[in-house]
């Protein structure tokens, strides 16, 4: 089976923050493509390959980096539907959010996330932690190998 490069999808609605992760996974060299998606309902076109990304080589990301608050659908609906999908039960997701909410937390994990990550205020301490999460995820984590041999 030929190697490859996962790609990140990292599902976004804020321009600062995907600037900011980017750069972040960048200071590690990271060479994995970033895929950004601005709201759940890009992230589920994303992984079935549809609307604008038909036709894509269909490949799960190594893991979906997924905010809750994005317009058309929360990132904990895009979770409820992934963890529901036989192909996708597996993949990992973290959520990367500003909430705090205990309710947010305990839906995400009773829905199967694999971490839950407070997008810390402080820029360095947001930079360190977007980084410990890609290089483990991109690079460290071995990654469930595809059902019947699908890639």
């Amino acid at each position: 089976m030929k190697s490859y490069l996962r790609r990140i999808l990292l599902a976004e609605d804020s321009a600062r923050d995907v600037e900011l992760t980017i750069e972040a996974l960048g200071e590690y060299n990271l060479a994995n493509e970033v895929i950004v998606v601005e709201d759940g309902v890009e992230v589920l076109d994303y992984l079935y390959c549809r609307g604008k990304y038909e036709g894509r080589v269909n490949r799960p990301p190594a893991v979906v980096l997924l905010d809750i608050k994005m317009p058309r659908m929360n990132g904990i609906e895009v979770l409820r539907e992934i963890r529901a999908s036989e192909k996708f039960r597996s993949l990992p997701v973290v959520m990367l959010t500003s909430s705090r909410e205990e309710r947010d937390i305990v839906e995400s994990y009773d829905l199967g996330i694999n971490a839950y990550v407070v997008k810390p205020v402080d820029f360095q301490e947001f930079i360190e932690a977007v980084k410990a999460l890609g290089l483990f995820w991109a690079v460290v984590n071995e990654p469930r190998p595809p059902v019947g041999g699908q890639v």
